[in-house]
């Protein structure tokens, strides 16, 4: 791979980390840039995981390093999402790559469509959630994002902060900070399974490994401090640019 391209993917990936810590979403950024980079489906997947792990794990070591999150609040999500994407990760090995070429945008599509009309999470803050909700919350939806992390990836944050919010009565900034955890368990989780299989390029992750460490450093300094729909709406922009160009490159070839 080309030194020009291995250096856009580096700076694509420090504006991931640093979007993902505070608003979600980076995936969105990643996943495309490597894929029009030229890397097979289920190669650009593990290769996102690997740099992704890099950045979704400064973030934790972050929260937990600021008291933003507390490992006991966390532990048991942790683990079930880990589960959940180590099943998705499994899952992804056995389809077929064609069917990928095609899936891949089609979710990624319906995946930006959710970021321009998702309800204003701040309006469910601190709702009264009941018993059955939390039980939801904890043993279906996180285990489930988890998988969805484990099969594609790209939003998992925004959907565990989305799920917390809704589902476990948290406001939007600690259901961020908490999503942050989960999705490093959900990034690694997937990042096993990809490794044993032989299906990460190693080089291209590990520059944007450095990266997305650079941009989740920043994002984590930032997260109390910004307004998160401007970020949401650069994810939007960004996204679609991506998706427009990849595919144009499949319906020229």
């Amino acid at each position: 791979m080309a030194i020009e391209i291995l250096i856009v993917l580096f700076f694509v990936a420090m504006l991931a980390g640093m979007i993902d810590t505070l608003a979600g979403g980076g995936g969105l950024l990643t996943l495309p840039a490597l894929m029009i980079a030229g890397l097979p489906p289920i190669t650009a997947i593990a290769t996102n995981k690997l740099q992704s792990v890099i950045g979704t794990g400064t973030s934790t070591l972050m929260m937990f390093k600021n008291k933003k999150v507390a490992f006991k609040d966390v532990k048991l999500l942790m683990l079930l999402s880990f589960f959940g994407s180590l099943m998705g990760a499994m899952l992804v090995l056995i389809i077929n790559t064609d069917a990928l070429e095609f899936l891949i945008p089609c979710i990624l599509f319906l995946i930006l469509i959710y970021f321009l009309f998702a309800p204003n999470l701040a309006s469910l803050e601190n709702k009264t959630t009941s018993q059955k909700q939390n039980r939801i919350y904890t043993y279906i939806a996180v285990p489930l994002i988890g998988m969805y992390d484990g099969v594609f990836g790209p939003g998992t944050g925004s959907f565990f902060s989305a799920a917390t919010v809704g589902l476990a009565g948290k406001n939007l900034r600690s259901a961020t900070a908490a999503a942050k955890t989960f999705n490093f368990s959900t990034n690694l989780a997937a990042l096993l399974i990809f490794i044993i299989a032989g299906k990460t390029a190693w080089l291209v992750g590990i520059v944007m490994m450095g990266g997305q460490a650079l941009g989740a450093w920043l994002g984590s300094h930032l997260l109390f401090k910004i307004d998160v729909k401007y970020l949401r709406a650069l994810v939007v922009l960004m996204c679609a640019l991506m998706l427009a160009k990849y595919i144009y490159g499949m319906i020229i070839n």
